[in-house]
């Protein structure tokens, strides 16, 4: 059998993989990369995403470094109008497949390999159409690019059972031409935002709210979209944003506190103003879009659906009956599912994660320049540079993703070429923001003074919170 010798072996060429690869390549001039994924192209579960897919945030920092996505314009019309654009699911596939056209094929350092697997236990690469094998020999370490990787609806096995004549669909097959006869009825079975999504699509599309049924296990809290906006006109929701979050974490008495003050402040949004959100999953929405979502009133809360039949749900908490022949569309699939948090630098390992909450590109491309410039130091080191920020689940785990969050920003504020590589990261979004305000604004500057004063005792107050959580 061959051998192949490589520095790095990077599995998984989705968002976070080729993130790292990207930022690698140029922050480690003497390295050589091999990059496998099991699929033919590039994009990772992109690549299986549903057709009306978005971003959550503005394309303006999602992908890689080293090549724009987008075009920075803002949205004229529609429920994101007078926001930065977000990049659709084929979108964000095709500029994937360019980036690896134009920056990976060809490069003296690079060796992609689509199309094959890693076989950890036996150290060998696999093409899964020619069965050709390779050995693999890993002059410094394996990248876990995967680790991370969502569960979406085209791929997910169902948690529940379909009774015979039940007619179950996933949102991809929703675009699709329909039989002869229009359903009398659709109810979508999922809170998160892959729901959102397919009610939306469908309302836009015609579908009335009375035709409509929503299975909701559990309400979220969900990011209000304009504070995730870069540039000058969005300082005040953006910057100003994270200073009102600061205040609040460092004054909410409770997790429960935390959340209403952070809707109280525009930081956050919830869909049904009568219910208090259980679950934040990081989704996000503008207030139009919210509004949108309301209009659905057929809202089922009786738990998870554990059998779908044709006139009716058999749920956790009891049965609902719906017409007869309702369409049924699967969004339990989970972006998030629980993955228990581990050290990203590991001995001839790293395990992808974020070190920055909700940004896996951002993430990845930072523990890449990590390795490069502070791997010599050790994990130990490269760990307190670039630490786990665990994703929340429940409430009770936002504070303490957010005080980890917080703790990696006071790292890299001390080590000025980390600092100047963030402020220069298309990926941060926000640096450049903070640290270009021209010195006679003083308004703007305040702003920034503020949210650094808040730091401490917001990182006091969450310790707390976590503890109670």
């Amino acid at each position: 059998m061959r051998t192949l010798e490589t520095d790095y072996l990077v599995i998984g060429a989705g968002a976070s993989g080729l993130a790292f690869v990207d930022t690698l390549l140029d922050e480690s001039p003497d390295a050589h990369i091999t990059l496998v994924d099991r699929r033919g192209l590039p994009g990772g579960h992109w690549n299986d995403s549903y057709p009306f897919v978005t971003l959550h945030q503005p394309s303006a920092f999602y992908g890689v470094n080293s090549m724009e996505l987008g075009t920075g314009r803002k949205d004229t019309q529609g429920l994101n109008a007078g926001l930065l654009e977000l990049a659709s699911g084929p979108e964000i596939c095709g500029y994937y497949q360019r980036f690896v056209r134009q920056r990976l094929a060809g490069h003296p350092r690079m060796d992609y390999r689509p199309l094959t697997r890693w076989h950890a236990d036996e150290g060998v690469v696999e093409n899964t159409l020619s069965g050709d094998r390779c050995r693999v020999a890993v002059r410094r370490k394996v990248v876990d690019a995967a680790y991370m990787s969502p569960s979406v609806p085209a791929t997910h096995r169902r948690r529940f059972a379909v009774a015979k004549g039940a007619q179950v669909v996933a949102p991809n097959e929703l675009p699709q031409p329909g039989g002869s006869h229009a359903p009398p009825a659709c109810c979508v079975i999922g809170a998160g935002k892959t729901a959102m999504d397919a009610l939306t699509w469908l309302l836009q599309v015609g579908v009335p709210p009375a035709a409509l049924h929503w299975v909701v296990p559990r309400d979220s809290w969900l990011v209000n979209r304009i504070t995730t906006q870069t540039g000058e006109e969005f300082f005040r929701d953006s910057i100003g944003g994270q200073a009102r979050q600061m205040q609040a974490a460092a004054e909410a008495i409770s997790v429960d506190d935390l959340f209403l003050r952070l809707e109280a402040c525009g930081q956050l949004l919830r869909i049904h103003g009568d219910r208090l959100p259980t679950m934040f999953h990081l989704a996000t929405l503008t207030p139009p879009e919210a509004r949108w979502l309301a209009q659905v009133e057929q809202v089922i809360r009786l738990g998870h659906v554990r059998a779908v039949e044709p006139d009716g749900l058999v749920l956790e908490q009891g049965r609902v009956a719906l017409p007869a022949g309702t369409l049924f569309i699967d969004c339990t699939a989970s972006a998030v599912e629980p993955r228990a948090v581990q050290p990203i630098f590991q001995p001839g390992r790293l395990v992808l994660q974020l070190v920055r909450l909700p940004q896996p590109t951002f993430s990845a491309a930072l523990v890449a320049y990590v390795e490069a410039h502070h791997g010599a130091a050790g994990d130990k080191a490269c760990n307190a540079l670039a630490g786990t920020v665990p994703f929340p689940y429940r409430l009770a785990d936002y504070p303490r993703a957010l005080l980890a969050n917080l703790w990696n920003q006071l790292q890299w504020s001390q080590h000025p070429p980390l600092r100047q590589w963030i402020r220069a990261s298309r990926l941060d979004g926000f640096g450049r923001l903070m640290s270009g305000i021209p010195e006679h604004d003083t308004a703007r500057r305040d702003v920034v003074a503020r949210l650094k004063a808040l730091g401490p005792a917001a990182m006091t107050n969450l310790q707390r919170l976590a503890v109670q959580g």
